[in-house]
């Protein structure tokens, strides 16, 4: 094991934690901004109305990519178990 291998390793990690947690994030990033819009629109300001849209947003997120999600997760982490003997050398 070398250190190119723990370095390219390291970097595809970062990748998949990217890809995975992207769409996540960007559901409620766009949420609370619309949210935001519309209380600055109507002058609302309750903190606690951006919470249930941002669940819903997440949780179909979650139900539509989820499985995409959990198989890009068990493909590097098979990867990476696959690899173990090259560790112990």
């Amino acid at each position: 094991m070398d250190e190119a291998y723990l370095i390219t390793l390291s970097q595809n990690a970062i990748t998949l934690m990217l890809v995975v947690a992207g769409p996540i994030l960007l559901t409620s990033l766009l949420i609370g901004t619309i949210i935001s819009l519309i209380q600055a629109a109507t002058q609302v300001n309750e903190v606690t109305m951006t919470f249930i849209p941002k669940i819903v947003g997440i949780g179909l997120i979650l139900l539509l990519l989820g499985s995409w999600m959990m198989q890009q997760l068990l493909v590097f982490t098979a990867g990476i178990f696959n690899s173990l003997p090259n560790f112990v050398k």
